[in-house]
């Protein structure tokens, strides 16, 4: 888009057919919160300034826009005296802006930049305000655009439609651009002389048309207007997203073995030629480079996979796990906060966390990096090609140097030199005939106490 662009974001409404304390636009959607679908649509048209307009616990909202963008801006709605209300409380921090103004909605996440960019371009033509539409049969209770060719005449609202605009199946949903300058001087315009005393944006396009402007119209699809509103709405729409970004990563070179056991957040990238096997879940900010393998019943979050690498069965990526080139994290291991360097391995039944892994190292079974000491976290550094013996505890801060070794069963608490065998294990000692003594002095101890207790 080459104009300037600024985005509002309505996302003030106490949604009460959520049937919740949490502010609906914070309720998730594709591992994050509904809102941020609209932010990141803001995000992709490359918005100069995005501004999210909070009311029902607008602390909360404002917290949650902050941790998506930092440069969001946030205008309270103390009142929700409705949508051109709404609006209008954007108007100081949109005062010394010159470009387009899209007015957008937390609770309907699935508008496409595209579509944006669409409703720009007709902006470009001539129209000065310019709704976004789609189709539904029946139209239930959406107000419909009333068009006359390609000039939008009317927004007739469904209670208030003659029988024959009833007919039109070309809906309205919100969604609103138009110049900063004229969207403000519409809304200023807006009376609220109806049964609800409320402000709708909606009657810009009347109040546009009585001063001689040109209103059009863009189509978009019914999913991506669909606005979610109860919990039955939020269930239908994560099952519309996950369809959606299962069929974008097929089409994008992925292949998926079990395509509806796969569930994905809503800023997941693969790569091409990556497989994933059945039943992995992705939580949010997590990147699969290609040719990358991830295997049944893994679970990544916050996480990075590089080419060629392997992951799972039954893995668990938390935030910062670095998975190299050619790596392997096999089945039961945990990594958080730990970096795989190239070909390094960690095959089964192992926590890493906090910690490094050099090239082409071998993490044994059962090898903990035990980074927590109650108030700290401290690292663990283990080499390259470093080889830690099953069942070894590396007590950070420690490091193991390169082509160093663990024993197994091993507590070290002191760094191993490059090349050396670290071993910290109790010396065993073999007592003749003990295990016979001891097996019956308990057999007699068990009898005892049947006896006793009858």
């Amino acid at each position: 888009m080459t104009q300037r662009t600024a985005v509002v974001i309505l996302a003030a409404g106490k949604g009460t057919r959520m049937a919740s304390d949490l502010p609906k636009v914070l309720h998730p959607l594709g591992r994050a919160p509904m809102l941020y679908h609209s932010m990141r649509a803001a995000q992709m048209i490359e918005a100069e300034k995005t501004i999210v307009v909070a009311g029902h616990k607008a602390e909360a909202v404002r917290d949650a826009a902050l941790v998506f963008d930092d440069t969001a801006e946030i205008a309270v709605q103390k009142e929700q005296l409705g949508t051109g209300h709404a609006v209008d409380q954007a108007r100081d921090a949109l005062k010394a802006f010159n470009g387009d103004v899209f007015v957008l909605y937390g609770d309907t996440p699935f508008v496409s930049a595209d579509t944006l960019i669409a409703m720009a371009e007709k902006r470009d033509t001539g129209a000065d305000v310019v709704i976004l539409g789609f189709q539904l049969a029946p139209p239930h209770s959406y107000g419909r655009l009333v068009m006359n060719g390609d000039k939008l005449t009317k927004i007739a609202e469904a209670k208030d439609a003659t029988d024959k605009e009833l007919e039109i199946s070309f809906c309205n949903s919100g969604i609103v651009c138009a110049d900063r300058e004229t969207l403000f001087d519409l809304i200023t315009k807006i009376g609220n002389d109806n049964a609800n005393g409320e402000y709708y944006l909606t009657d810009i396009v009347a109040i546009a048309n009585e001063k001689g402007l040109t209103c059009g119209a863009v189509e978009c699809s019914e999913t991506e207007a669909l606005g979610i509103n109860s919990r039955q709405e939020l269930a239908r729409a994560e099952a519309l997203f996950q369809d959606m970004k299962r069929a974008e990563v097929i089409e994008s070179g992925v292949t998926l073995l079990a395509p509806e056991t796969v569930y994905f957040a809503y800023d997941t990238t693969i790569g091409r030629d990556v497989v994933i096997e059945e039943n992995v879940v992705f939580g949010p900010n997590v990147t699969v480079e290609s040719g990358a393998h991830i295997k049944a019943f893994s679970h990544l979050e916050g996480a990075h996979v590089s080419k060629g690498a392997s992951v799972g069965p039954y893995a668990r990526l938390r935030p910062g796990a670095e998975i190299g080139e050619g790596a392997f994290v096999g089945n039961f291991v945990e990594v958080k906060n730990a970096q795989f360097a190239e070909g390094a391995k960690a095959s089964h039944l192992s926590y890493i966390g906090d910690a490094s892994v050099g090239k082409d190292a071998n993490i044994g079974a059962g090898t903990i990096t035990c980074n927590y000491d109650g108030v700290l976290k401290h690292h663990t550094e283990i080499g390259e090609r470093a080889f830690i013996g099953s069942n070894s505890a590396l007590v950070a801060p420690v490091r193991i140097g390169d082509d160093a070794m663990t024993g197994s069963g091993s507590v070290i608490t002191k760094d191993v030199p490059a090349e050396a065998l670290g071993v910290g294990r109790a010396r065993q000692e073999n007592k003749a005939g003990f295990a016979t003594k001891l097996r019956q002095k308990l057999l007699a101890m068990k009898e005892k106490m049947k006896k006793e207790q009858g």
